[in-house]
C-alpha cells in the first residue's frame, strides 16, 4: 500500500513537472507568434484549435456532459485561462519582452492561492499576508527598476493577466473535484468555442503569405501544448500528487521561462530579472506555506 501511494505521488510530481515545462514555453512562443498575428486573432485561433482537439478527446473517451450547475464555473475558467490570460499576455508582449513578462508569472501561484482563500473563506495566518505583500512589492520594484526600457502598459496588462489566470485556476481546481482535471479545460474550451470562432473569422489576416514560419510554430505551440496538452499533464499531476504539493512546481516556471527566452529567442536576461524572479519564488513559497 505504501509503495502504491509513493508510486502515485512520484507519478504526480513527474506529470506536474512536465506540465510546468510545457507552460514555461508559452510566453516565448506567444512572443514569436505576435510577430505574425494580431493578439486578438492569436487568442481566438489558439482557443479554436485547442477546442477541436478537446472535442475529439471528450468524444473518444465518452465523457459525460457537465451539469447545468457547472456552467457558471466553466465560464469563469474560460474567461480566465481560455480568453483573458492569452489575450492580455499577447497584448503585453507587444510592449515588453517575454523575459520581462516571465517575472510576473512568479505571482501566478500567489494569485491562485488568494482566489482560493477568497472562495473558501479561509483565514490565513498573518505571515501569509507578509509574504504576499513582499512578493507584490518585488514585482513593483522590478517594474520601476526597468525605467525607460520598460512599459507601464505592458506591466499592467501582465498584472491583469495574472489575476484572471489565478481566478481561472482556482475555479478550475474546485470544479475538477467533480468533473476531473483535464475535462474542466476541455469543457471550458468548448463553452468558449462559438465566441472564439466568430472572433477568429473576424480578425484573420488579409494576407497569409507574409506570415513567417516562426509565427506559425508559435501559434501551433500555444494552441496544442499551452492550451490543452499542458493542462492534461498539470491536472493529472495535481490529482495524483495533491494540489498543495505538486502546485509548488509552478514556482519553477519563471526560471524555466527565462532560460527558454534566453536560449531560444536570444533575449537579454538581466540580473535584475533573475533576482526578481528568485525573490518572487521565495515570497510565493512562504505565502503558500502559511495559507
Amino acid at each position: 500500500m505504501r509503495r502504491s501511494i509513493a508510486g502515485r505521488g512520484a507519478a504526480g510530481w513527474g506529470s506536474g513537472l512536465l506540465g510546468v515545462l510545457i507552460f514555461s514555453g508559452s510566453l516565448p512562443a506567444t512572443r514569436v507568434a505576435v510577430g505574425g498575428f494580431t493578439p486578438l486573432f492569436l487568442t481566438a485561433a489558439r482557443a479554436v484549435i485547442a477546442a477541436a482537439l478537446a472535442a475529439a478527446l471528450l468524444a473518444l473517451l465518452r465523457q459525460a456532459r457537465p451539469a447545468r450547475r457547472d456552467l457558471p464555473s466553466l465560464a469563469i475558467v474560460a474567461l480566465g485561462v481560455v480568453a483573458g490570460f492569452p489575450l492580455l499576455t499577447a497584448l503585453a508582449l507587444q510592449h515588453i519582452t517575454s523575459a520581462q513578462s516571465i517575472v510576473f508569472i512568479g505571482l501566478l501561484p500567489l494569485a491562485t492561492a488568494l482566489f482560493g482563500v477568497l472562495r473558501a473563506r479561509e483565514r490565513p495566518r498573518p505571515a501569509f499576508w507578509l509574504f504576499a505583500t513582499a512578493g507584490s512589492l518585488t514585482v513593483a520594484g522590478f517594474a520601476l527598476w526597468q525605467g525607460g526600457g520598460a512599459s507601464l502598459a505592458g506591466d499592467l496588462l501582465m498584472i491583469l493577466a495574472i489575476l484572471l489566470c489565478g481566478l481561472g485556476y482556482a475555479e478550475g481546481a474546485a470544479l475538477s473535484r467533480r468533473l476531473g482535471g483535464w475535462q474542466v479545460i476541455s469543457w471550458a474550451l468548448l463553452l468558449a468555442l462559438p465566441a472564439m470562432a466568430v472572433v477568429a473569422l473576424a480578425t484573420m489576416p488579409d494576407d497569409w503569405t507574409g506570415i513567417a514560419a516562426p509565427a506559425w510554430i508559435g501559434l501551433g505551440y500555444v494552441s496544442v501544448f499551452s492550451m490543452l496538452v499542458g493542462f492534461v499533464f498539470w491536472y493529472r499531476g495535481l490529482a495524483l500528487g495533491g494540489i498543495a504539493g505538486v502546485g509548488q512546481l509552478q514556482l519553477l516556471q519563471p526560471a524555466f521561462g527565462l532560460i527558454l527566452a534566453g536560449l531560444l529567442l536570444g533575449e537579454p536576461v538581466a540580473w535584475t530579472m533573475i533576482a526578481a524572479a528568485g525573490l518572487v519564488v521565495l515570497c510565493v513559497a512562504g505565502a503558500k506555506r502559511f495559507a
